[in-house]
């Protein structure tokens, strides 16, 4: 009997590590029907990028679970300096990083290949934040040189582990060509496997990642553009981690479910209206007041939710270096309706209009599009999938683009690729100029250049009011990314903001 004890003992005792053993499969909902392109230089909307900050790396990166330039740290490379003008990098490369799959290791000639290729127009979609760039030289396989035009404001915030700034490697993308952007190659502690279209997307850990095997042996990203449907799995414990609605109702909601954690974190995605000045009637100053003048934000904060959203007060978000109060519009509805009635509208007039089905960004512009019915200005939605909308916007096929973004925390970045006439859509230096917007150049170039603070932000700052002056756009809300996990779930780090605008899921992440 006493042996017959033992040996239970010791069978339970094998057996406790495996019942015991801890998830290491997460499942992820997103609101899309499909990934668009996972080529870092062009994942430009909210379900590409997110999932490309877990794929690559950049030269430098923010800390994990941060946004702000003060916890840009090292990445890619170890070590930098600058030259006293600032015009002259040097960055010493981190050894024996490898590609996945069979690509091999990262040398100095995959960063300078990287970033010609953020530089090309043609096969970026941030070329524009790399204007200032005179060439990038590989030294050795592991020193890199960039020399600047001239100085500007922030070279580390246009190589940060964000758009432009991803290294890929080179023998990849000259391999696999148009099939890159479905078939990433990075260096990042996740890997691409698979992607069923219209269902989901599989990655798995990278065991050769640089800073350690990832905990989280597999990723499966499923498309679930229903945001009932997306909710219930999460309620049913079939996901383990959601992209939320960013508003007030569901954050409530889901707070109140056992066992889940909701994130609401930077940055604030200013949504805006940028009104197409190369179409009639818009290329009338007073139509775009009489717009900016129907615009209820107090209304539209009310409707997404304190908890989730705040009323801007420029045409770039709060909290970007060189911010200021621009003096925006105040709602009036009878002014409205007078500058209509002076630009020869008084019966009022009808705009087409190109927009997203992504579900947060389509409730917000139905309620635009009532306020703007109120003063007789009625939008004719053309409703399309996300990747098609981002594709027919930089065609300069809409006569407004609600347009909601986030981009490194300094005036020049956001000025420079919405307000710069070299940013207009449909042109060689394309970025994000959807209004054809050229109020503010000389103010916008001279910045970047200035190397006084103090005038530098003073200039910033003469670009925002010049802008609100021509109507160029008009801001609506400043949205906080709304996620929620399994508190099972730990991240590895403290999330109070991410520029991909999702959590990173890192090495360091791990279900307990």
């Amino acid at each position: 009997m006493k042996f017959r004890h033992i040996a239970l003992a010791a069978a339970l005792a094998l057996a406790a590590p495996a019942a015991q053993a801890a998830k290491t499969d997460l499942i992820i909902g997103m609101a899309a029907q499909d990934v668009g392109k996972l080529d870092p230089h062009l994942a430009v909307s909210t379900i590409d990028r997110t999932v490309v900050a877990w794929l690559f790396n950049g030269l430098v990166r923010f800390k994990p679970g941060s946004m702000s330039p003060a916890d840009i740290e090292p990445d890619l490379a170890v070590s930098w300096d600058s030259s006293p003008d600032k015009k002259v990098w040097t960055f010493k490369l981190r050894p024996g990083v490898k590609f996945h799959g069979e690509y091999g290791e990262m040398t100095a000639d995959d960063v300078v290949y990287s970033l010609g290729k953020a530089a090309d127009p043609k096969r970026s979609a941030s070329s524009g934040d790399f204007a200032s760039f005179e060439k990038v030289e590989a030294l050795d396989p592991l020193t890199v040189r960039i020399t600047l035009k001239q100085t500007i404001p922030s070279l580390l915030g246009i190589i940060t582990n964000y758009g432009g700034g991803f290294i890929v490697s080179k023998k990849a993308v000259e391999a696999l060509g148009d099939k890159f952007a479905a078939q990433p190659v990075g260096t990042g502690p996740f890997a691409f496997a698979a992607n069923t279209p219209n269902q989901s997307l599989e990655l798995i850990a990278n065991k050769a990642y640089f800073r350690g095997a990832p905990k989280i042996e597999k990723i499966s990203y499923r498309f679930l553009p229903s945001n009932a449907s997306r909710d219930l799995a999460f309620q049913n414990g079939e996901l383990d981690l959601e992209f939320g609605n960013q508003d007030q109702t569901w954050v409530d909601r889901m707070k109140k479910l056992p066992g889940a954690v909701v994130d609401v974190f930077e940055p604030g995605e200013e949504a805006i209206l940028h009104l197409n000045q190369a179409q009639k009637p818009l290329d009338d100053l007073r139509v775009r007041q009489a717009i900016a003048y129907a615009i209820n934000r107090p209304e539209i904060l009310k409707f997404q939710g304190a908890d989730v959203s705040r009323t801007p007060g420029s045409v770039i978000p709060i909290g970007n270096l060189g911010y200021v109060d621009a003096g925006l519009p105040a709602y009036d509805v009878a002014k409205a309706k007078a500058l209509l009635a002076e630009a020869g509208f008084k019966d009022g007039l009808t705009l087409k209009v190109v927009h997203t089905q992504l579900p947060n960004m389509l409730a917000q512009m139905q309620v635009v599009q009532a306020q703007l019915k109120r003063a007789g200005i009625n939008l004719d939605l053309q409703v399309v999938e996300h990747a098609t909308f981002h594709q027919m916007i930089r065609q300069d096929l809409s006569a407004i683009v609600f347009y909601s973004a986030a981009r490194f925390p300094v005036a020049d970045v956001y000025l420079s690729q919405f307000y710069h006439s070299r940013s207009t859509v449909k042109t060689p230096t394309a970025v994000a100029n959807f209004s054809h917007c050229t109020a503010a150049d000389a103010e916008i170039d001279a910045a970047r250049t200035e190397p006084d603070q103090a005038k530098q932000i003073a200039l910033w700052q003469s670009a925002q009011k010049k802008i609100v002056a021509q109507m160029c756009a008009v801001p609506l809300i400043e949205t906080l990314q709304a996620w929620v996990h399994k508190d099972s779930l730990v991240y590895g780090y403290d999330l109070k903001g991410s520029l991909s605008l999702g959590p990173l899921i890192t090495e360091q992440t791990y279900f307990k």
